[in-house]
């Protein structure tokens, strides 16, 4: 029994030597080839056959799938990772078979030099007599709180001993430029009434603390806005 084909137009089954479709005039295929048996094979499971050319536009399609997957694969792996095992890269003059290839080791990299000595001092940090003796003398310019006097002042601020009596230097040039009274630093450790481990940046011996609190306006609108009042106790 022969096999029984069907027109890409209609869909009418035709005999094998038909050339033209009874029901619409249609060409029939005559390619009896891998197109012909696959024309064949799509109008037994479909009544539309879209024509010969479906299969050129399938096998290209199905070529650039396969290319588009191995381009991916290939730029997508890790590259390879050279690691050296050794200190010393013989390198040769090249050539082919036979010939002799001489070689030299490269020079090792130098050792750092470590330096066991006291380090340099950054410029503007505080001097060795300070760090280990932060009750030294105010500078030049700035109050000094007087001997063996308690009083009440108004702390501008306070300032770790980690960061410096230069900062605490700084602040109160500060508040002396910005008109505040007697501006100055103490060592709180050198007071009882003080927590000890800052440099406090004060300014003003008042006796009272009422008249320390009067002035602490001038001081919250000059650049201290936490300026509060504390007791000065002499040791």
């Amino acid at each position: 029994m022969s096999e029984q084909r069907y027109c890409p137009r209609c869909g009418i089954a035709y005999e094998p030597l038909q050339e033209y479709c009874l029901e619409c005039g249609e060409r029939l295929p005559t390619n009896r080839g891998t197109v012909g048996l696959l024309a064949a094979a799509w109008q037994r499971r479909f009544a539309w056959y879209p024509g010969d050319w479906i299969w050129p536009a399938l096998l290209f399609l199905v070529v650039a799938i396969v290319a588009t997957a191995v381009s991916a694969a290939t730029t997508s792996s890790p590259g390879t990772t050279i690691v050296a095992t050794q200190p010393g890269v013989s390198v040769g003059a090249g050539g082919g078979a036979g010939q002799a290839i001489s070689t030299q080791t490269l020079p090792a990299a130098p050792q750092p030099t470590v330096t066991t000595g006291p380090l340099p001092k950054a410029p503007g940090a505080p001097s060795t007599s300070v760090a280990t003796n932060p009750s030294v003398p105010p500078a030049a310019g700035l109050f000094a709180w007087p001997a063996t006097r308690t009083a009440y002042t108004d702390v501008l601020e306070s300032v770790p001993f980690t960061s410096g009596r230069t900062v605490a230097l700084v602040r109160a040039r500060a508040a002396k430029a910005a008109g505040l009274p007697r501006a100055g630093v103490l060592v709180s450790a050198d007071y009882p009434s003080l927590r000890p481990g800052y440099y406090v940046v004060f300014s003003g011996v008042y006796p009272t603390p009422a008249a320390a609190a009067a002035a602490l306006a001038a001081a919250h609108v000059r650049g201290f806005p936490d300026a509060y009042v504390a007791r000065v106790t002499h040791s």
